[in-house]
């Protein structure tokens, strides 16, 4: 941890003259002019961002929006309900929207509600924080089958997020289901599914999540990853907590623990993937002989990748999946080693998929967007406008979080060992990190001049998105308004012992709003 943090403080320090506390000095010849600032999107990114904005420049007035009526994004609707500890983060970003030089404007959506054209002529500075809120395809034969869904919608589901409260996931007609990916996502997933509902039912969970997974007849969860136990993608602290569920049987068939030297190297190479395989090769030891009746089983498939669905016997839904069996073979390109098609095939049967193969970003109109990597071509967060060489700065446009570099990484409180502290430093920093890249290359701009020239026009920030807004007759929540809302989750969830019961439509939010 100390290496970690030594790490992030040596990274941090190198910005530190553009955030320092008090009068900002060296700025452009219209510096007593509020430097006004939107930010759109309210997850871990777009807070981080703000409370940099507001300790970096005295004269910044940041705007927040967000296209749900509640804020925190991730936090409230990705962080999994039995990781409570993880939510504390909160209470941080509530402080940041407590600010006077700080509002939050809920139920505002880019590209419907507001332009993103109309932001930029409203506000010096325009930063797109909103996060990835679609999914990856396979692209394989059967994939619009029923029962087969996306984690990211299993997650809002669970987590009472309005624009899946009506997914119904079916546990209640097979004892399989297979979960396609090996990150902190798939385990997650898993874990909802095979947890004790008795543990689960003192957790902010939604109800109707709860009610569901009680009635469920899932025995049994396969977790499919393409390459091996020594890639797997997940983390040591989820690895371990899953490991350990009460009453479940964990399956890891001996040859797939197998190493090359290959994979001895990459074990070397990284404290993160040799913890993973230790883990992975304790729990196949410590479950060889232990085989009670009662206990349900969770079982990792390594070196297999979906290659199509199979239909039931109805014909319409989910009844098995085809997998390939892999074989890792190094790549020139990148030095890592990936899985290749060993024309072996076989199938699983199962009633239920759940495919964690990544989350997606969607663009809007007036934004340059990589649509083969998910991406806002950017330098440092400022966004360009196209990937070549040619391609040249948007004025007064930046963009942060897995808007900018993907969906990877984690919430930076969590930063729970100092070698995955090391790692995200380097290969997919969390999301403090690149908000203070991010804000230093916006006071880095203002004290050039760029964001507000002398002949450029007046921007209007606050009153001007509340006369847009007036005039389009959005009913925006503030942060007041989550305030009621949050007060009334937490009165409901008392009886049951719960720290909130989640309001989950979106009728139901904006009248507990009172907007």
């Amino acid at each position: 941890m100390v290496l970690g943090l030594r790490i992030l403080s040596r990274a941090v320090g190198e910005l530190r003259p553009l955030l320092v506390h008090g009068p900002t000095r060296g700025f452009s010849a219209s510096a007593s002019e509020p430097l006004h600032v939107c930010v759109v999107g309210s997850g871990p990114a777009g807070f981080y961002t703000a409370e940099k904005m507001l300790k970096g420049h005295e004269g910044a007035q940041v705007d927040i929006i967000d296209r749900l009526p509640t804020p925190f994004g991730l936090v409230r609707s990705g962080v999994a309900p039995d990781h409570p500890e993880t939510k504390i983060v909160v209470n941080q970003f509530s402080r940041v929207a407590a600010n006077d030089r700080c509002s939050f404007f809920g139920n505002v959506t880019l590209g419907r509600d507001i332009s993103l054209p109309e932001l930029r002529k409203t506000y010096h500075v325009v930063v797109l924080a909103y996060g990835a809120e679609s999914d990856r395809s396979l692209g394989i034969p059967g994939e619009d089958l029923k029962r087969i869904h996306s984690a990211r919608e299993f997650v809002w589901w669970y987590n009472g997020h309005p624009d899946m409260c009506d997914l119904s996931p079916d546990f209640r007609n097979t004892e399989s289901a297979v979960v396609l990916g090996q990150g902190n996502v798939a385990l997650d997933v898993a874990r909802i599914l095979l947890r004790c509902k008795t543990e689960l039912a003192t957790t902010d969970i939604s109800d109707y999540a709860l009610d569901a997974l009680r009635g469920s007849t899932i025995r049994k969860v396969y977790l499919v990853g393409r390459r091996g136990p020594v890639q797997a993608a997940c983390t040591a602290k989820e690895l371990r907590e899953i490991l350990g569920l009460k009453n479940v049987r964990v399956c890891i068939k001996e040859a797939d623990l197998v190493t090359s030297p290959a994979d001895e190297e990459e074990i070397r190479n990284s404290r993160i993937q040799r913890r993973v395989y230790e883990l992975l090769s304790k729990a196949a030891s410590a479950h060889k002989d232990n085989n009670y009746k009662d206990q349900k089983e969770l079982h990792f498939v390594f070196f297999r990748r979906p290659t199509r669905f199979i239909t039931s016997e109805n014909g319409s839904k989910v009844g098995a999946v085809q997998l390939e069996k892999t074989a890792l073979k190094g790549d020139e390109v990148t030095g890592k080693q990936v899985a290749v098609g060993t024309g072996k095939f076989e199938e699983l049967k199962c009633g239920l998929v759940l495919k964690s193969i990544g989350y997606k970003s969607l663009p809007v109109q007036g934004l340059p967007f990589d649509k083969t990597r998910g991406v806002v071509p950017n330098l440092r967060g400022r966004v360009l406008s196209c990937e070549s060489e040619t391609a040249t700065v948007e004025t007064g446009l930046y963009v942060v979080g897995w808007l900018k570099r993907g969906p990877t990484g984690i919430v930076a409180t969590n930063l729970h060992c100092a070698e995955e502290t090391v790692e995200d430093l380097k290969n997919s920093p969390n999301s403090y990190t690149v908000s203070v890249i991010m804000v230093a290359s916006i006071l880095e701009d203002d004290k050039k001049g760029v964001l507000r020239p002398p002949s450029n026009s007046e921007k209007h920030g606050r009153p001007g998105l509340l006369e847009i807004l007036e005039q389009k007759n959005v009913r925006f929540v503030p942060f007041s308004g989550w305030e009621k809302i949050d007060s009334k989750e937490k009165m409901a969830g008392q009886p049951r012992n719960k720290p909130r019961e989640k309001i989950t439509t979106w009728d139901g939010l904006l009248e507990a709003a009172n907007v």
